[in-house]
């Protein structure tokens, strides 16, 4: 287990774009407590108790957890959500590896990690049968996060696969034969049920399925579900639906309100207490090359992915999670983040 100095380190360093200003020691010294009431000094709380909170460490499970991040509907938050919940529960403590197979690589580009075609990626693993270690780099900014890239070689994978001896389970041996100790290893899948998709729920236990609060939410789930069914059935028996994470949450439109009821009414306990807020951050942070824990560890999009990943923790030790304790205003009051989105 990391210091809580290292753990904090990276999310304190001066990264480029615009940031709140509130984070620095002078500005905490000078300012008067009548500034915690304005979305200026409530940023700056927020960002002390993020940074306290991932210094706290969480319970590390007894074995690997393998999570694939998986909705063949596109633009569901997939790699947003597979990205921030590796960082956060790197900055909790863990050792964390993302597998991109999502041949766009939107992954890779948020993590910082060079994904160009001559890169040694996740696509050498898969059919050329290069060993993992060899293609997995560690993420700049996060201590314990690392990444095994996707390069546009991967477009083509599909059709290679087909002709390939067990097409379905060549991620599965490359994990297995993956020597370095690791908490959790998050799966980014393309937004297709296709042989990449499959290789991942062949790989992984658990699926986690980002749901944004919009229209048509629910449409096409249940292809996935029977997908995860057939698995299940014929290559897989640990697999299941360990989470629902609501994405694009946004507090103030009685629609997300109501596709987040018929998403509890539907899955139950799966869905996470925490949902995602709709961020401007969130989207912003790509384009600097790191995820939204670095870029602004103070916003509500920050903050809402530290808590999944620590209620994702816990659930995965039997501990019940208390909402009680989150610190997420944005959660509890959405004003509460309108000037620092």
């Amino acid at each position: 287990m990391r210091s809580d100095a290292n753990i904090a380190g990276p999310m304190t360093d001066p990264v480029p774009g615009p940031r709140t200003e509130s984070m620095g020691a002078d500005v905490s010294r000078e300012t008067p407590s009548p500034m915690d009431d304005t979305p200026i000094g409530r940023a700056a709380q927020l960002a002390v108790e993020a940074l306290g909170r991932a210094g706290e460490g969480l319970p590390r499970p007894e074995q690997t957890r393998i999570i694939v991040v998986a909705n063949q509907k596109g633009g569901v938050g997939k790699t947003t959500t597979t990205v921030n919940l590796a960082a956060s529960l790197a900055l909790h403590g863990g050792r964390v590896l993302v597998i991109d197979l999502d041949p766009q690589g939107n992954a890779s580009t948020a993590l910082g990690i060079d994904h160009h075609a001559e890169v040694p990626s996740i696509y050498d693993v898969l059919v050329e049968s290069r060993p993992l270690a060899e293609v997995v780099q560690p993420v700049p900014d996060v201590e314990g996060l690392f990444c095994a890239p996707a390069t546009i070689d991967l477009a083509g994978a599909e059709i290679e696969l087909v002709s390939l001896v067990a097409r379905e389970s060549r991620l599965q041996r490359a994990i297995q034969a993956y020597e370095q100790p690791l908490d959790y290893i998050l799966i980014d899948c393309p937004p297709s049920l296709g042989l990449l998709t499959v290789n991942a729920l062949v790989a992984g236990a658990e699926v986690l399925i980002p749901i944004q609060c919009e229209y048509y939410a629910l449409e096409g789930l249940g292809q996935l579900l029977r997908n995860v069914d057939l698995v299940r059935g014929h290559l897989n028996p640990d697999l299941h639906v360990s989470t629902i994470l609501l994405t694009m949450y946004d507090g103030r439109t009685r629609l997300a309100s109501q596709v987040a009821d018929e998403v509890r009414t539907h899955f139950g306990d799966e869905v996470l207490r925490t949902s995602i807020p709709r961020s401007v951050r969130i989207s912003e942070a790509p384009s600097y090359g790191q995820t939204v824990l670095t870029y602004d560890p103070g916003s509500s999009g920050a903050l809402s992915y530290l808590e999944a990943a620590r209620e994702i923790a816990l659930k995965g030790v039997g501990i019940s999670y208390d909402a009680s304790q989150a610190h997420i205003g944005a959660q509890k009051d959405p004003s509460m983040v309108e000037g620092i989105q």
